[in-house]
């Protein structure tokens, strides 16, 4: 029998310091899937690596990854191991619309589509109803979101600005975006946290992460239970 999350992370735990379980009980408290961030085509490296690190600080655990022009690259030096503590699901095959992949997933799981664009304005990060859960996506650098992306789209968002330029760079749209939304959950009646049993999917992640060779303390602590 296959033993459950719960009973790996009890077996894990002795691996790690004192200090180290106590942080992750910590975060894991402020870990939400009730909005989550949706990238389409990001190709610089940068770019990519400050939004995955945003998300880890703003408690966003999901991270939808489109890919299909460009790879999305990570830059370690900037996200600075952010992408351990995150879920990142990539939409990358080629025979695939990986774009409508992406948003027939996220609708099948409650999700509303709400695209970045500074030429509509239904509603501003600070009033983009939270009733439901959303995903707020960001299109490419130089031509922004998708002609896919922009029809199947609920819900158009824009960040507002008093000066010439129509638009911020994609990481500091994500990340003002993030902070907004993450005060705005925790402020208004909506249910944001994650439920018990995804707090220990998401805990059996992070340990795997952060134990060297954690697959071989897993492999004999399975063959000790035999």
């Amino acid at each position: 029998m296959e033993p459950s999350n719960s009973e790996l992370i009890a077996y894990l735990t002795g691996f790690v310091t004192e200090e180290r379980k106590k942080r992750f009980d910590e975060v894991i408290k402020n870990r939400t899937r009730h909005v989550t961030i949706g990238l389409e085509d990001i190709f610089q490296p940068h770019n990519a690596s400050a939004v995955l690190r945003s998300c880890d600080c703003f408690g966003i655990q999901d991270v939808h990854i489109i890919e299909n022009e460009n790879k999305y690259t990570i830059n370690p030096d900037v996200a600075l191991g952010s992408y351990k503590w995150l879920s990142l699901n990539r939409y990358n095959k080629k025979e695939n619309n990986n774009t409508l992949s992406c948003i027939d997933t996220l609708k099948k799981n409650g999700y509303a589509i709400a695209v970045t664009s500074p030429h509509k304005d239904s509603y501003t990060i600070e009033n983009v109803p939270l009733d439901k859960k959303l995903a707020l996506f960001f299109g490419t650098e130089l031509e922004g979101m998708s002609e896919q992306l922009e029809k199947n789209a609920e819900v158009f968002v824009k960040i507002p600005m008093m000066g010439f330029t129509e638009s911020f760079n994609i990481s500091v749209a994500a990340a003002l975006s993030m902070y907004t939304l993450s005060n705005r959950l925790r402020k208004e009646n909506v249910k944001w946290q994650i439920t018990e049993m995804e707090k220990e999917e998401i805990l059996l992640q992070w340990f795997r992460n952060t134990i060297p060779r954690a697959e071989l303390l897993e492999k004999d602590f399975l063959e000790k239970r035999k």
